[in-house]
């Protein structure tokens, strides 16, 4: 859900700077390169010495290229499914930084080593989630199911909260450190249950397609039966 109507609203937001990168010679491929660049420094730099809150400020400047890249290649008419692999591939890359990160936080300064577990449940899942669409569309199914948590549901909840939860150690701010624990658990389980989502539609995607095949097969072999039955009668 956030991830179609933030989407468009944020596409128009960056359309001018989208333009502007264009007349500049800037290519789409360039932009994702960097963007996902900054955010594996923000992420890996910053979250595992419990910089949250400055993590995720870097971290926030550069995930918007995620929409700035697609933008330009719209406006340039330099879509390509190489542009859109490489955007695909390494928004994994990005996400696999920004759970990384906090687990490594909770493995060393942070000591609870539940929660680490929580945190690369999160970065594996997440994997697993976008894993699911993928392969069901790539054997020929649409997939007409998002699910609970997206990639864009996945990120806000986590960023937003691992934000604020560097309120306490960068300011001092008590007790709010509290949320970065909460949102992981929030992401784990709502990646959970996407999954299970995904996999039942595309499991009765499966069995409708395979049905609608078999009925098709058993038409198409009572079809040349009656062909054969006719050129005999003929003969």
């Amino acid at each position: 859900m956030l991830n179609k109507y933030a989407r468009a609203f944020f596409t128009r937001v960056l359309t001018p700077f989208a333009a502007l990168l264009l007349r500049l010679g800037v290519s789409p491929d360039t932009v994702t390169l960097i963007g996902t660049g900054g955010v594996m420094a923000g992420a890996l730099a910053f979250f595992p010495r419990g910089e949250f809150f400055w993590g995720t400020v870097v971290i926030t400047l550069f995930v918007f290229s995620d929409l700035v890249d697609g933008t330009m290649a719209r406006q340039s008419g330099r879509s390509s499914r190489w542009g859109a692999f490489l955007d695909s591939t390494l928004d994994r890359i990005a996400d696999a930084a920004v759970f990384g990160g906090i687990a490594l936080w909770y493995a060393g300064g942070g000591g609870d080593s539940v929660l680490c577990a929580v945190a690369i449940f999160c970065l594996a899942s997440g994997q697993v989630v976008s894993y699911t669409k993928a392969r069901g569309e790539s054997i020929g199914l649409p997939v007409n199911v998002n699910g609970l948590v997206e990639r864009a549901e996945r990120l806000v909840i986590t960023l937003v909260c691992a934000g604020l939860a560097g309120f306490e150690t960068t300011f001092g701010v008590p007790y709010i450190g509290i949320l970065l624990p909460v949102a992981l658990w929030v992401v784990a389980v709502g990646s959970l249950v996407t999954i299970l989502q995904r996999m039942v539609t595309v499991r009765r995607e499966a069995a409708e397609a395979d049905a609608a095949a078999a009925e098709g097969g058993a038409s198409g072999g009572n079809g040349a039966g009656a062909a054969g039955q006719g050129s005999e009668a003929s003969s």
